[in-house]
């Protein structure tokens, strides 16, 4: 029996992609503390509402929600604290040109484990206007037509 790579996607951010058009993505890292890890592990976690910036030379995560570790004691961390992004430094000042010149937003898209590690895709996105998600709409809408046919 051939080992097949394991992934586990603990959370996805299904809006992200009715929201925003999502022009690249990246993957990287992130940095949580142990009873951050078992509360993902355990499915305590959401993105929506979650995007990225560059604060202070570095990638952080603001606006995720991981639920406190219902078996963690006092050194449980706090659910909606910011967590660093661990990227390369030429990504950092790419995505902060990016993000100022151009107007484009870093939306986390999905929190999965790979290779023992948890790490985040995280989108360079534009945000939709509400015609343009009339049209992905009536796009998705022809492509299951013809699939029926």
């Amino acid at each position: 029996m051939k080992n097949k790579p394991f992934n586990t996607t603990f959370a996805e951010n299904r809006k992200a992609r009715h929201d925003y058009t999502v022009l690249e993505t990246l993957e990287c890292g992130v940095v949580l503390s142990g009873t951050e890890v078992k509360s993902v592990r355990g499915g305590g976690v959401s993105l929506s509402g979650a995007y990225a910036a560059v604060l202070g030379g570095e990638l952080w995560l603001l606006g995720c929600d991981i639920a406190a570790y219902k078996f963690g004691n006092r050194f449980n961390h706090e659910p909606k604290s910011k967590r660093k992004l661990l990227v390369h430094a030429r990504e950092v000042q790419q995505l902060k040109l990016k993000t100022e010149a151009k107007g484009l937003t870093l939306i986390p898209l999905k929190l999965y484990l790979k290779g023992g590690r948890i790490k985040l895709a995280l989108g360079v996105c534009r945000g939709k206007q509400v015609h343009d998600k009339r049209e992905s709409l009536k796009q998705k809408a022809l492509r299951r037509d013809m699939e029926r046919l």
